[in-house]
């Protein structure tokens, strides 16, 4: 008995072995079965791709500087007896800057009158004498010799009075130039030399530097481009399809400091006539207007250039883009909501959303969250939502 119980259980174990195996190589449990084996597509959110038309631009960067930069020195030495503006404020085109001390050029221009005065009185007696010497030398009452001297001293006399004259001009310029005024609209910096100290006045840059007005409005974008991108222009510029900066006043957009959106707009409006053989680059600027006097001189700037003449072309969200090794792709959702791999060659950021070059055409609609979780192959339930950058009203 105890053996044929033995037997039983033995046979029950292998048939229940049997079974089991039998289960499991005829199917998956229930529940297993992943979205392409039965089971519920998963909801992914997808975008349609744009078409716009499209600006590319090359981004430069470079400094601000002012279109007129003038530094003020004296044109005559003397005693520095006013500091009349305020430091760092703007000022109008003659407006008063410093006050020489005028007294010494006063008495010079007085000194010249008198002169001028006394060149004047002899040139008329000299005049007169000549008149005279016209009449006695018809009547032969004096020689040709006498009357030739009597005509000498008129032309001297005349020359020294012209002498004079220039004198008391130069003293009336000098009087004024101890008036030391702006020669143009701008801001004026720090006053280098305090009153009551001796200046130098003079040609070249001997004479004392008393401050600095830079213009304010408008601003210069300064930037240096490569050989490469300005043989590029050329070439855009001959195909007619970009307009020579030389020609034009193609636009250009900046952001100064830590602006993130370049918010400013202006033109170009100068190319240098040859390219720097040290940095092997060529200098272009920009024009930028300033009317809220935000833009200073010597600011580090950010330029963008256009690169490329418009054209239309898809966009798309960086998010949207996956690397595999040294390839860039995007998931497309085809026909039959089924997900397909697709390589795409990349450009500049344009609006917010990148340019595609080629992968993708407009109106197909690619993976843009959810990329961890979507695999090639895999059919989802498509969740529209508008493409970053464009309004949600035009997602379909």
């Amino acid at each position: 008995m105890k053996h044929s119980l033995w037997s039983v259980l033995a046979l029950g174990l292998c048939t229940a072995l049997v079974a089991g195996c039998s289960g499991k190589g005829s199917g998956a449990p229930a529940g297993a079965a992943g979205p392409g084996a039965g089971g519920p597509a998963p909801e992914i959110s997808v975008a349609v791709v744009p078409e716009r038309e499209i600006i590319e631009w090359d981004e430069y960067t470079g400094r601000l500087e002012a279109v007129d930069t003038v530094e003020i020195r004296p044109q005559v030495s003397g005693y520095l007896q006013k500091v009349v503006f305020a430091e760092g404020k703007e000022i109008r085109k003659g407006d008063l800057l410093f006050q020489i001390d005028p007294r010494p050029f006063e008495a010079e221009l007085a000194r010249a009158s008198a002169a001028e005065d006394q060149a004047t009185a002899a040139a008329e007696l000299a005049r007169a004498d000549l008149a005279r010497g016209d009449k006695l030398l018809t009547s032969q009452a004096i020689s040709q010799e006498e009357y030739e001297q009597r005509r000498a001293s008129n032309l001297n006399a005349a020359a020294q009075l012209k002498s004079a004259q220039a004198l008391v001009q130069m003293a009336q310029l000098n009087l004024g130039y101890t008036r030391i005024t702006s020669p143009i609209d701008g801001r004026v910096g720090r006053a280098e030399i305090t009153q009551g100290n001796l200046v130098s006045g003079g040609a070249g840059g001997q004479a004392t530097r008393l401050t600095t007005v830079v213009s304010m409005q408008p601003m210069y974008a300064y930037f240096e481009a490569s050989e490469q991108d300005y043989l590029k222009y050329d070439d855009l510029a001959r195909s007619g399809e970009r307009p020579s900066s030389r020609d034009s006043k193609n636009p250009v957009l900046m952001a100064v400091g830590k602006e993130t959106q370049f918010g400013h707009h202006g033109y170009m409006d100068f190319v240098d006539n040859r390219v720097n053989t040290n940095t092997g680059t060529l200098t272009g600027r920009a024009v930028f207007p300033n009317p809220d006097r935000y833009l200073t001189p010597g600011m580090f700037e950010r330029v963008r250039l256009i690169g490329k003449g418009k054209y239309k072309g898809p966009l798309i969200n960086d998010r949207a883009i996956a690397t595999d090794q040294d390839r860039r792709f995007v998931l497309v959702v085809g026909e039959g909501d089924k997900v397909e791999y697709r390589a795409v060659v990349t450009g500049p950021m344009f609006d917010g959303l990148r340019v595609v070059r080629s992968g993708v055409k407009p109106g197909e609609r690619i993976v843009v969250n959810g990329l961890q979780r979507t695999q090639p192959g895999m059919v989802v339930k498509p969740r529209i939502v508008p493409m970053e950058g464009e309004p949600a009203a035009a997602a379909r």
